[in-house]
C-alpha cells in the first residue's frame, strides 16, 4: 500500500474534490490532528459564480480561480495531488487513482461535484458552449468576441444575423446571468469597436422549459427577473423545450409545434449531473442514486453502512424543509463539510448527527445593476439585491487582493472598460475549437 504522507498512528483522511465543499472540509481539518489529501483534477479551485463574466470578458480567468495548494499553504497536514480518482475500494479503504495508484483512506470525503447534462443528447456538447468549467468560460468567450468579428466581416445579411443571434438555453440562475451578460456587452461594451455592426443588431434569446425563469425564486422574483431582462433586450421564451441543436441553431418544440431560431452560439444552461466517479462509489457501496447520479445520503451526510464515507455538496442528494431536495448552493456545501470535519476533528470516522440546514437565502445577478435576491422571506430586487450579492461574493471568493481586484474591475467595466475581450487563438481555429478546449494562443 502506498505511502500517503500520514504520520504513524494518525488517522488519514482523503477528500476527492477541492470545490467549495472539499476545500471548506480542508481547510477546517487543516489544524487537526488527522493527515489530510486532497485529490483533484485541477490544481486548482473554481469560484464557478464569476465563470459568466469571465466569459462576457468582465473578469479574467485568475480572478475566479486560485490554486490549491496557495490555499491551504498554511495547513501543514494537508498534501495535494493533482490527479484523478477513477475508482473506490471499499473493502480495503483505498480510492484508485488514474494511473493505479491507491491512496489508503479512514475517513473518505467525496465532494467531486457536477458537470453539465444534456439529456441523452450527448452530441449536443459539439454544438453548444458549457459553463462549468474555466476551459468552458474561455471557449465561450472566444466563440462571443469570435461572432462579432465574423459578424464584422460578413458581407452578407442573413450569415450576420446568425453571428448577432446568441441563443442561451435554461432559465436558471447561470442562464439567466449569462443571458443578462450578453445582452448588457451587446448594448453597452461594443459601442464604437466595429464599423459595420450596431449594438441594436445582436439579439440574445433565453429559452427555458418550465413556466418561469429562476423557478426556486418566489413568483414576484421570478417575474421581476423576466421583466429585468427583457428591459435589458432579452427575449425570454418560456414553456419551451429545446428537440434539436447543430451548428447553425437550435430548433425548438412551442406547444407541440415546431420552431427554429438560427444561431452560430448556443449556450448550454439547462442540466447537470454527477460526474462520472460517483457511479463509482454508488457501485462499491451499493448506495441509492437519484435521476442526476446524486448519492441518497443519511442525515449525517455519511453513505448507508458506510459510516467512514461522507459525501457533500452538489452530488449529495438529502432530503431538506418541506420534502424537497437541498439546492446546489455553494452555502449548502460549505455548511456541510463543516459538519463533517467536526465530526471527524472529534476522532469519529464522520458525522453521527443529522445535518441541518441554515437557509441563507438565493442570489441572481440579471445584469448591469439589477438582481433579486430572497433571504428568508425578504425579497430584494434591484439596487439593494446587487449590493447584497457583491458583498456575499466578495466574501466566499477570499484573499483580500483578489477581493479589491475583483470589485475594481466591476466598476471600471460599469463605467466603460472592455474588460478582457481577447479572443485565443486565430479566428478560424475559435470557430472549429470544440467546447471545453481552449485554443491556444500564439
Amino acid at each position: 500500500m502506498p505511502d500517503n504522507g500520514a504520520a504513524a498512528g494518525r488517522r488519514r483522511v482523503v477528500i476527492v474534490g477541492a470545490g467549495f465543499a472539499g476545500l471548506a472540509a480542508a481547510r477546517r481539518l487543516g489544524r487537526a490532528d488527522v493527515d489530510v489529501t486532497v485529490i483533484d483534477r485541477m490544481n486548482h479551485h473554481l469560484f464557478q459564480p464569476l465563470l459568466y463574466q469571465v466569459a462576457a470578458g468582465a473578469v479574467s480567468m485568475g480572478e475566479c480561480a486560485s490554486p490549491i495548494r496557495a490555499s491551504l499553504r498554511h495547513r501543514r497536514n494537508s498534501l495535494v495531488l493533482m490527479d484523478e480518482v477513477v475508482d473506490f475500494d471499499i473493502d480495503r479503504r483505498e480510492v484508485v487513482l488514474d494511473r493505479g495508484e491507491r491512496i489508503a483512506y479512514d475517513s473518505l470525503i467525496v465532494a467531486c461535484g457536477m458537470q453539465t447534462s444534456y439529456f441523452g443528447n450527448d452530441e449536443w456538447q459539439n454544438v453548444t458552449c458549457g459553463l462549468k468549467t474555466l476551459a468552458d468560460a474561455v471557449d465561450l468567450r472566444n466563440r462571443i468576441f469570435g461572432a462579432f468579428e465574423e459578424a464584422e466581416r460578413s458581407t452578407d445579411a442573413k450569415s450576420r444575423e446568425e453571428w448577432l443571434t446568441f441563443a442561451v438555453v435554461g432559465g436558471g440562475p447561470t442562464g439567466v446571468e449569462v443571458a443578462g451578460a450578453l445582452a448588457t456587452l451587446a448594448k453597452h461594451s461594443r459601442k464604437g469597436d466595429y464599423s459595420r455592426i450596431a449594438p441594436e443588431d445582436s439579439r440574445v434569446i433565453l429559452l427555458d422549459a418550465g413556466q418561469r425563469v429562476l423557478a426556486p425564486f418566489s413568483e414576484s422574483l421570478s417575474a421581476k427577473a423576466a421583466n429585468g431582462l427583457t428591459e435589458l433586450g432579452v427575449t425570454v421564451r418560456e414553456g419551451v423545450r429545446a428537440t434539436a441543436i447543430d451548428s447553425r441553431g437550435v430548433t425548438i418544440d412551442v406547444g407541440g409545434s415546431t420552431e427554429r431560431i438560427t444561431s452560430r452560439t448556443v449556450v448550454w444552461a439547462a442540466g447537470v449531473q454527477a460526474v462520472g466517479v460517483t457511479a463509482a462509489l454508488a457501485r462499491g457501496t451499493g448506495a441509492d442514486t437519484d435521476r442526476a447520479g446524486r448519492i441518497q445520503v443519511q442525515p449525517d451526510l455519511t453513505v448507508p453502512g458506510h459510516p467512514e464515507i461522507s459525501v457533500i455538496g452538489d452530488i449529495a442528494n438529502l432530503e431538506g424543509p418541506g420534502g424537497r431536495p437541498l439546492p446546489g448552493l455553494a452555502t449548502v456545501a460549505i455548511q456541510q463539510a463543516a459538519h463533517v470535519a467536526k465530526a471527524i476533528k472529534r476522532g469519529q470516522p464522520g458525522a453521527t448527527t443529522p445535518f441541518r440546514y441554515l437557509d441563507k437565502g438565493a442570489l441572481a445577478v440579471i445584469g448591469r445593476g439589477r438582481a433579486i435576491c430572497e433571504i428568508r422571506g425578504l425579497e430584494l430586487s434591484g439596487r439593494m439585491a446587487l449590493a447584497t450579492y457583491l458583498g456575499v461574493h466578495l466574501f466566499y471568493l477570499g484573499g483580500e487582493g483578489k477581493r479589491l481586484k475583483l470589485l475594481l474591475d466591476w466598476i471600471t467595466t460599469r463605467i466603460g472598460n472592455r474588460g478582457s475581450q481577447v479572443i485565443e487563438g486565430e479566428l478560424s481555429s475559435v470557430e472549429r475549437a470544440p467546447p471545453g478546449e481552449v485554443v491556444p494562443s500564439g
